[in-house]
């Protein structure tokens, strides 16, 4: 088993998320995801609920440790796709809980925009600004559905180097399946993230909101380590690169 404390008050809703919906979403799914077995109540060693579930083994995802990259994209996109055609009924809706995971981008537009400026001497500042205000023209206008919420390579388990699990579903909530798509530019290159794409299938509005949220996940923490740490910056300065170059 494994025990999960939330480690802030506003992470401590996501528990009682997780047990109430992991378990209707669990027979869906074609990987592995996390079994709830209890929920902690507070008490005067540990405040807030807290969370015991079913230890799931695998290795987190990284280039040297995956096999085959094509069959991790093919493979999560499958995961999504399934994800995205369970019913919705009485699911949450994006807010203050997911940090907005699902819901729109113009939350986050103050935001971006100053980290932007703030790191003008270090990225492409005109294409980042219209890559950014492209996917504020569009909005999801269809049924909402499943979002994990933070599809990322520490919430990816391998199994002798093949995806097995996703893990972490803190985040989750039904609405727009763009911010599920930043790992195509976080982990997939090339051939891996040409299939992710075409496998899932996705308007290319849809992809321009993914690639926004890539950005603006890339800005803040690039934004932040400006300040602190120059060499750890270095690599969302990178995902800013990769996001950057597909924009037309």
């Amino acid at each position: 088993m494994v025990v999960r404390l939330p480690s802030a008050r506003e992470y401590s809703a996501q528990v009682e998320k997780e047990n109430r919906w992991l378990p209707r979403l669990a027979p869906l799914l074609p990987l592995e995801i996390p079994r709830p077995l209890a929920i902690g109540d507070p008490s005067v060693e540990y405040p807030l609920k807290w969370g015991v579930y079913r230890w799931i083994e695998g290795q987190t995802a990284t280039a040297e440790r995956i096999n085959d990259m094509c069959d991790v994209a093919a493979r999560l996109a499958g995961f999504l796709i399934a994800l995205h055609r369970i019913d919705t009924a009485g699911g949450p809706a994006p807010g203050a809980h997911n940090f907005h995971r699902g819901g729109s981008l113009a939350v986050y537009d103050a935001e971006a925009r100053g980290a932007i400026t703030l790191l003008g001497g270090d990225i492409d500042v005109a294409r980042a600004r219209r890559t950014w205000e492209t996917a504020l023209e569009s909005k999801w206008i269809k049924a909402p559905v499943w979002v994990h919420g933070d599809i990322a390579p520490g919430n990816l388990l391998l199994v002798d180097g093949r995806l097995n699990a996703v893990i972490d579903f803190g985040s989750m909530a039904i609405g727009d399946p763009a911010c599920d798509l930043s790992i195509a530019w976080t982990l997939f290159r090339g051939e891996s993230r040409h299939l992710f794409r075409q496998t899932l299938g996705l308007h290319e509005q849809i992809w321009a909101r993914g690639r926004a949220w890539t950005l603006w996940k890339a800005l803040i923490v690039a934004a932040k380590l400006a300040q602190t740490n120059a060499i750890e910056m270095q690599r969302p300065l990178e995902v800013i690169e990769e996001v950057l170059a597909e924009y037309r």
